[in-house]
């Protein structure tokens, strides 16, 4: 999978996380923005299309199930990653059913969170493939009735 136009979004309010983060995956060659609020995050995910976004549970300003869902309506497709210091049972939970695609305990094995995301993107292309083949069928059935309909 090529990752040269993979982008990121790492919400987290620790500078340090998100440091370690962009670091972890730039050197895997994703492009890789920050935000360390939900409000940041949200304004980014409207302005900017990502494939993936890690998102903190816990944020300044917003509840990260909260973001969740929020950022679920900004960006449907995105895959989303929820990690937390603060495991819950019930956030847990909270996260799955709301969308996320994976969910990590601070502090996350970054193998085991690289090899999530790159699942994660290979589903999201492999959806995005079977979308685009299924459209291309239905122009081209509809491009040929239209022609039918023209002689």
């Amino acid at each position: 999978m090529t990752k040269e136009k993979i982008a990121i979004l790492v919400v987290d309010d620790d500078p340090s996380i998100t440091g370690v983060l962009k670091l972890i995956l730039e050197a895997r060659g994703y492009e890789v923005d920050v935000a360390y609020t939900g409000t940041d995050a949200v304004q980014k995910s409207k302005a900017k299309i990502y494939n993936l976004a890690i998102l903190d549970i816990k944020l300044p300003d917003i509840e990260g199930t909260k973001l969740l869902k929020a950022m679920r309506e900004t960006s449907p497709k995105m895959v989303k990653i929820m990690l937390t210091g603060f495991p819950q049972l019930q956030n847990a939970i909270d996260a799955l059913n709301d969308g996320a695609d994976a969910y990590f305990v601070k502090p996350a094995d970054p193998d085991k969170l690289l090899k999530t995301i790159e699942e994660k993107l290979a589903e999201q292309k492999e959806d995005r493939e079977i979308m685009q083949e299924k459209i291309a069928v239905f122009l081209k059935a509809r491009t040929e009735k239209l022609l039918q309909e023209m002689e």
